[in-house]
């Protein structure tokens, strides 16, 4: 996403649903009970991988004020991870992965190929993470087929933002793994043409944009990613990162959503801790 910052003020529903909360009364003479702090849970087919990993994880966010969501998984060890994983967030660009998938599963329907147009639109929608190109496309779906597609992925928590605010699509890292699942392995909603063309723009990340979850990855995997950024009244910075390590018997994703960062390097360093986390234990495995 460009430093552009998109709507940062709540508007509609979304600021109704924030004044709700603010105001939301205690009961009088109550003490409110403190919430328990979510744990990392995982579970592998490697003996010991999810006891590790959870610990790393944890280890990785002691100290750190961003409120994290984190999603892993390996297909080699059979290993998900997750902390948050059903927590919306302000999407920012991560969603630009959405909308790529969206259009090419719209374009399978008529076994037709991307114009000329659309294919110049998606790929610096992706690479770049060029704005005006991802409104373009948003416009031309509609929330019609946006939201038919979210239903044929099965991300039933990822709700479109409202009149065109792409990035203030409620996302979860739990359906960012879906997604990042349905591009890396063959499926009945994405066609092998289509996951080759997302998967070749997010190998074409531009190099300043090439931060987040790639941090620790080992050396000679294929790394391919999507970032977002976006600084709002309400949260502060939220800083997202997910990606596919595949490739010399690598075949994981990992997403990271991040917000209630005081700056954006603040929740950058917050997701690229997790991620050498997650690779350091995977490398190890074997993964």
């Amino acid at each position: 996403m460009t430093h552009q910052r998109i709507l940062r003020r709540a508007r509609g529903p979304l600021a109704a649903a924030l004044a709700a909360g603010v105001l939301a009364p205690v009961t009088a003479g109550a003490a409110p009970a403190a919430a328990a702090a979510p744990a990392v849970a995982c579970t592998s087919d490697r003996t010991g991988l999810g006891a590790e990993l959870a610990k790393d994880i944890t280890a990785s966010l002691k100290g750190r004020k961003s409120t994290t969501a984190v999603a892993v998984q390996d297909r080699t060890t059979n290993t998900r991870c997750g902390l948050r994983a059903t927590q919306q967030f302000d999407s920012a660009s991560v969603v630009k992965v959405t909308v790529l998938a969206t259009l090419l599963w719209d374009a399978q329907k008529t076994e037709r190929e991307l114009t000329e147009r659309e294919t110049d639109l998606a790929t610096a929608m992706i690479t770049k993470s060029d704005n005006a190109s991802t409104s373009a496309l948003w416009k031309q779906l509609g929330p019609t087929k946006v939201k038919g597609f979210l239903k044929a992925a099965g991300m039933t928590l990822t709700v479109p933002g409202a009149r065109g605010s792409w990035g203030l699509t409620q996302i979860t890292a739990e359906d960012e793994r879906q997604l990042l699942s349905l591009i890396t392995a063959k499926n009945t909603v994405l066609s092998a043409d289509s996951r080759t063309f997302i998967l070749d723009r997010m190998r074409k990340v531009v190099p300043s944009q090439r931060w987040g979850v790639p941090a620790g990855a080992p050396a000679g995997a294929i790394v391919q990613l999507k970032n977002g950024w976006l600084q709002r009244s309400t949260h502060g910075w939220r800083v997202h990162s997910v990606g596919a390590f595949t490739g010399k018997g690598h075949d994981y994703t990992i997403a990271v959503l991040t917000h209630d960062d005081k700056t954006m390097n603040d929740g950058i360093n917050t997701v690229q801790a997790v991620a050498r986390a997650v690779h350091k234990d995977l490398v190890r495995a074997g993964a």
